[in-house]
């Protein structure tokens, strides 16, 4: 069965031609020509990943993004401008799974694409097993259930996408070790030639301020300049 990717952006050239190389890939697609339209087929009928263009008229990317993460952890890769570094980070930071710049080749999407839909199957399935019989984690304030994909810190939930469960797993697994950059891309990116370690530091940024939203004194994830980051489980 084809993995269906919704595809919302107000550029029909690019709706038309992306989703007819998706199409020659073997996905399934559906197209939205403006955020509002993407947002409310994607709640009532979501895919299996959605790439997501920045600016749009009615709802730009960032608002529908906001909005679908309040009710969905699904899949989304963001469409930014040529150039606005500002936007790949604020875009990571507000709950994208990965983004890609314009201009962009159709074959480097089409990778990014099949690199998130592998670690969303891998979040689901398990590596060499499965999540349904995985044990939940906790450390100390931290619980983590793999089979639920459900995150607690101190009885309150915190709603994590793929990418970010897997890079909080990671650190929780060995309490107090340290993982570089380079180990936490290869847990969230396996197999994805295509992503520099800039995006990880968006992601911890990001796992950051989603705890701190539930206990500002939250300060679990440490940074050790120049070598990587490590869970504290005594925090």
């Amino acid at each position: 069965m084809s993995n269906t990717i919704a595809l919302v952006d107000d550029d029909r050239n690019i709706l038309t031609s992306v989703s007819l190389a998706l199409q020659a890939e073997g996905f399934t697609t559906r197209v939205y020509a403006d955020g509002a339209a993407g947002l409310k087929a994607l709640l009532e009928n979501p895919p299996d990943l959605a790439v997501v263009d920045i600016k749009m008229p009615r709802m730009d990317g960032m608002e529908m993004l906001r909005r679908l993460r309040e009710k969905s952890d699904l899949p989304v890769i963001f469409l930014t401008s040529k150039d606005t570094e500002i936007d790949e980070a604020l875009g990571l930071a507000m709950g994208a799974d990965d983004y890609i710049g314009k201009p962009f080749s159709q074959r480097l999407l089409i990778e990014r694409i099949r690199a998130v839909l592998r670690r969303t199957a891998n979040r689901r399935n398990g590596a060499g097993e499965s999540l349904a019989q995985a044990e939940p984690i906790v450390r100390g304030k931290l619980e983590m259930d793999p089979a639920r994909h459900r995150v607690r810190w101190g009885g309150r939930d915190v709603a994590l996408t793929v990418t970010e469960f897997l890079i909080l797993d990671a650190l929780a697994q060995r309490p107090g070790f340290v993982k570089s950059r380079d180990q936490l891309m290869d847990v969230a990116y396996a197999h994805d030639n295509y992503v520099d370690d800039r995006t990880i530091d968006s992601h911890i940024k990001r796992l950051r301020k989603k705890f701190r939203s539930v206990d500002p004194d939250f300060k679990a994830i440490e940074t050790l300049y120049g070598v990587g980051y490590r869970f504290d489980q005594e925090d």
